[in-house]
This record gives structure tokens, C-alpha cells and sequence, in this order.
């Protein structure tokens, strides 16, 4: 197992025991008035992706799995599985907050920053900052949600938009 693995694999789960800890602490009453307090659990999977620039390697099939936990101060943290768009197994690992839109509970802004691992050889280069094989990433996206169903368009910078649909637990 190379390093750059091994050190990702250990960072990731460092994260998620801190989320498991916030969400502990939430369950317990602890923090509230920092309104880290459980909210709850989302999971959404890409459903259309589309390249501002395609090329010939790019593969608009994102197969994106992303479970993320709420917080009632609109903060969330989440992990994305999903083939890159030169169909390689990466990961996002990330925190965010949202905004409402439009004086409504249902349309809002979202934006989401971490690191993203798994551009590998060739196409290491096509992210800016993949040195180490883990780059930094931020993701702007608008949603809309009713009820338990939620759909988002996020806006991958320059390279492309993907919508996405989920379910709020």
C-alpha cells in the first residue's frame, strides 16, 4: 500500500470518528449553544452529469453515492464516492454550511470545501494541487428540497455540472 493510501485511509477515518463524535455529542444535549445539535442524515446519488468542454476521455457517468450529516446551525459534513470524469474510483471528503434562498424553507445555496482523492496516472494533472494525490476541493451547489426528497445542481468549477437527488433521514 503506497503512503499517499495509508495516510488518506488514516485522515478519513480520523474525520469520520469526528463526525461520530459530534453526533454523539448532539444526541447528549452537548454544545447547544453553538447549535451543533443532530439535525439529520442525507444520501443523494448523481442522477446527470454534463462537461462544459468534453473530451474524448470524459465519462459523464458518475455513479456518486454521498452520505452527509446536518447539524441545526445548517452546517453538514459528508463523504462522496464516485467515478471521476476519466472513470476512476474517487472520494470527497468535506464540510459545508447551507443558506436558505428566496425567504423559503425549501430553495437554498449550499457550499462545501475538503479533499478530493483519486485522479491518478494520466490524469493526475488535470486537478490543480494533486500533488500528493489528494487535492483541495470547493463545490458550490442550489437545491431544493420537500419533505424527505431533495435534488441539488452542483457546479464542479470549470469542468462540469451534475444534478444529484436524495433522501433526508
Amino acid at each position: 500500500m503506497s503512503l499517499k493510501i495509508h495516510v488518506l485511509k488514516k485522515f478519513s477515518l480520523g474525520c469520520l470518528l469526528a463526525c461520530l463524535c459530534f453526533e454523539l455529542q448532539a444526541q447528549d444535549g452537548g454544545d447547544e449553544g453553538h447549535g451543533w445539535k443532530y439535525r439529520g442524515f442525507n444520501i443523494q446519488t448523481s442522477l446527470y452529469t454534463k462537461h462544459w468542454d468534453p473530451e474524448p476521455d470524459h465519462t459523464d457517468h458518475q455513479h456518486l453515492i454521498g452520505p452527509e450529516i446536518e447539524f441545526q446551525n445548517d452546517y453538514l459534513v459528508g463523504l462522496a464516492f464516485f467515478q471521476n470524469s476519466f472513470d476512476q474510483s474517487s472520494q470527497f471528503l468535506y464540510i459545508g454550511k447551507t443558506w436558505g434562498l428566496f425567504k423559503t424553507d425549501w430553495f437554498y445555496f449550499k457550499l462545501v470545501g475538503g479533499l478530493l482523492h483519486g485522479y491518478k496516472e494520466p490524469y493526475e494533472d488535470k486537478i490543480p494541487f494533486n500533488g500528493l494525490g489528494v487535492a483541495p476541493a470547493i463545490l458550490p451547489s442550489f437545491g431544493v428540497w420537500y419533505k424527505r426528497v431533495m435534488a441539488e445542481v452542483q457546479i464542479a468549477g470549470a469542468a462540469a455540472i451534475t444534478i444529484t437527488a436524495g433522501l433526508r433521514f
